[in-house]
């Protein structure tokens, strides 16, 4: 088998350590044959850039082809959120990339041929790598195959095949280099043993205090003014609390397109006409072929498997009739009960495979291999064979052409309805020990029905639905409906007044949808539509935007807030700045009621408070005392070793209010917190755990870098 067979598309497979930036595995004869869909757009061919090195758009392409790729292998729909998902995975992925390589050449970090070869070919080499070349006899990884194999492509292989190879060992290198890096960073953490003893004689601590509070809540919030100044002036001493991405806001409007139930009455008209037919036919999976319904699995499924609403009326259908229709999800549905059986809910089975067809793992298509003659001229032999005595284990190395239980000696645990119809009835309708042959589209079977577990019903049903279709009329209302409003909204101002006028009174609602990133394609409340999208950033603020189809939805949408990179403005800080700012103010207010502070029943009587207790404090992170509630500044003043025995000459500005303090008494309690080596041990592993996280060292790096994203312009 040739390297070029061997390394296969892992797709966007994910690198624990590099946080999904090495995509491991390439299909090096054809993956990027007529495969790359190409980006739109003009300028720069690059999708961004990362402490000023840019990501190349036909290169990020890729990435997003191959994590597309994987991620319809594993199940996700073809479509444009699919897509709009792979796009974010790569780009973060290759954020990571560039990120993790700066930091690899700073280090002067480097893979010689020696440790290249280690990685290859070591006890620890590519998961993909040890599938593909381990001997199905021994079940060791072949490295000298491997290697053979490889040396073999990179002497005769295609130019491409050589690059993509070239890809692979690049990504493989990035892999260990992030290890070492992780490690380099987990290993340079210390906890001294003089901090174990300071943080033991700080928890042994004990306070009492009294206190006089008045809360900020006692000065009403309109009593209070923050000007635009005081907000710009708290913004620029705390520009960090307050950045912000580019993103846009919008009000909405939908108009539903959905069916109506005119729609919903004809669908059900129309399926009722073929009742007749679908109730006598003597070919039903023929029936419903004809009908665009090429999903009947001809075989029988656990009832305790089956998962629709009106399941209960069909399974007390008599065999040979039909129920419904009823109505499930978007369409109306028939159900003719075709058989009820007795049947296990799991069955381990093994079988050896002598393929006719196999499934292309890209296209999804079944493509011959054998004829059928051929292959059933060949599982009558293994039949014989195994009958007169050869051991399965042994035909089964030799001839099962079943990728997926081949090396698990051909067994399978299933439930009824996860393989092809025949291969399911053969294993849930014979008795645990039955041996032969079945055939199936992938080819001959000999299967042995080793175990049975659990019983139920079964039950084998076919299913007639008529998909409820938006009729021509229904659609054109909308849209006319939608169409209106806009042409009636000239801004926002008439978008707004529109509504509350026409709209409101015809119980529609009007939506919100903030914080849109440039590169989002996902509205929350609308859904997936990129070109809508694009429409808003070409929009200024103030301005209504087309009518724009989303779904079963006519939208109509106008731009209500525009965000640029960088510091948030005055209006938008305002929200979190101003109760920060406002209760600074109240606490200068209730400073001043209290005045000059001599004893704390002269500040009780000032604010005309009781004077309160808070006993058993302790030094803590939380910095929480049931008596107190969140008070780091209350609490961390009782610990000072200044104030004991004494009122504090400050009043103190807290979480929620003003306080005014006595400490009585700090004593310390017996430390029993065990061993120092032990607790230096245990605290010290812990922080090397948190040290060789490496998100928290990829959300540092980006936090720290310049970035600039561009996808925006590209997609």
């Amino acid at each position: 088998m040739s390297i070029i067979q061997t390394i296969r598309d892992k797709g966007a497979k994910v690198s624990v350590v590099l946080i999904a930036l090495a995509l491991i595995g390439f299909i090096l004869t054809d993956y990027f044959a007529g495969k790359g869909r190409g980006v739109t757009g003009g300028g720069p061919n690059s999708v961004g850039t990362v402490n000023g090195t840019k990501i190349s758009a036909d290169e990020f392409q890729q990435y997003v082809d191959r994590v597309e790729s994987n991620m319809q292998q594993q199940g996700y729909p073809a479509g444009g959120a699919t897509t709009q998902q792979a796009i974010e995975q790569a780009w973060n992925q290759e954020v990571g990339r560039v990120l993790f390589t700066d930091e690899f050449d700073k280090l002067g970090m480097k893979i010689g041929k020696k440790e290249l070869g280690d990685i290859l070919y070591g006890p620890n080499a590519p998961q993909d790598l040890k599938q593909q070349f381990t001997d199905s006899a021994t079940g060791q990884y072949n490295a000298v195959l491997a290697k053979q194999q490889i040396d073999q492509m990179l002497k005769k292989g295609t130019p491409e095949q050589k690059e993509q190879f070239s890809t692979y060992i690049r990504d493989l290198e990035q892999q260990r280099k992030s290890e070492k890096l992780v490690a380099m960073l987990a290993n340079t953490v210390n906890y001294p043993k003089w901090m174990v003893e300071k943080q033991n004689a700080d928890n042994s601590q004990l306070a009492k205090i009294s206190f006089v509070r008045e809360p900020y809540t006692s000065i009403p919030d309109s009593a209070v003014k923050i000007t635009d100044k005081e907000i710009q002036d708290y913004i620029n001493k705390n520009k960090n609390d307050f950045k912000q991405q580019e993103s846009r806001s919008i009000s909405y409007v939908k108009f539903s397109a959905a069916p109506t139930a005119a729609d919903s009455a004809e669908a059900r008209t129309k399926l009722m006409a073929l009742k007749a037919e679908f109730d006598t036919t003597q070919n039903i999976e023929q029936f419903l072929a004809y009908q665009g319904t090429g999903n009947f699995y001809n075989g029988y499924i656990s009832g305790k498997a089956i998962q629709i609403a009106a399941k209960d009326s069909i399974f007390r259908t008599p065999v040979g009739s039909t129920y419904g229709p009823y109505l499930d999800g978007g369409t109306y549905t028939l159900a003719k009960m075709m058989g009820v059986r007795q049947m296990p809910d799991t069955v381990k089975v093994r079988h050896i495979l002598i393929a006719t067809s196999q499934r292309d793992p890209q296209s999804g298509q079944m493509y011959p291999v054998r004829s059928d003659e051929d292959a059933k001229r060949i599982i009558d032999s293994v039949e014989i064979a195994i009958r007169n005595g050869s051991n399965f284990d042994t035909v089964l190395a030799k001839l099962s052409e079943d990728p997926g239980s081949k090396d698990k000696k051909g067994e399978y645990e299933i439930t009824p309805g996860q393989m092809v119809s025949p291969f399911n009835d053969f294993a849930f309708l014979n008795p645990v020990g039955t041996k032969g042959v079945v055939k199936t589209e992938f080819g001959y079977h000999y299967m042995e029905v080793l175990s049975q577990k659990g019983s139920g019903a079964g039950y084998k049903i076919a299913y007639l639905p008529k998909e409820i279709i938006i009729s021509q009329e229904t659609d054109n209302n909308a849209l006319n409906k939608a169409n209106q409003f806009a042409g009636d909204s000239r801004d926002l101002k008439s978008f707004d007044a529109t509504f509350e006028k026409t709209l409101k009174p015809q119980g529609l609602v009007k939506g919100i949808g903030s914080n849109i990133k440039p590169a989002d394609s996902q509205i929350p409340g609308l859904g997936d539509s990129r070109t809508f999208v694009r429409a808003i950033y070409d929009a200024k603020k103030g301005e209504v935007l087309k009518t724009e189809k989303i779904g079963t939805d006519y939208v109509v949408a106008v731009v209500t807030e525009i965000f640029e990179e960088g510091t948030q403005s005055v209006a938008t800080a305002r929200t979190t700045a101003e109760p920060a700012l406002r209760n600074k103010k109240k606490a200068e207010m209730l400073k001043q009621k209290i005045g000059k502070i001599t004893a704390l029943e002269a500040a009780a009587t000032a604010l005309g408070k009781p004077i309160e207790t808070a006993d058993s404090i302790r030094m803590s992170s939380q910095a929480t005392s049931p008596a107190l509630g969140y008070e780091p500044r209350v609490i961390g003043a009782a610990f000072n070793p200044a104030n004991k025995g004494k009122v504090i000459p400050e009043a103190l500005e807290g979480q929620n209010g003003v306080y005014v303090v006595r400490v009585e008494n700090v004593s310390a309690t017996a430390v029993t917190s065990g061993d120092i080596a032990e607790q230096r041990k245990s605290l010290y592993e812990q922080a090397k755990q948190r040290a060789a996280n490496p998100q928290l060292i990829l959300m540092a790096l980006r936090e720290a870098a310049t970035i600039k994203d561009k996808r925006a312009e590209k997609y």
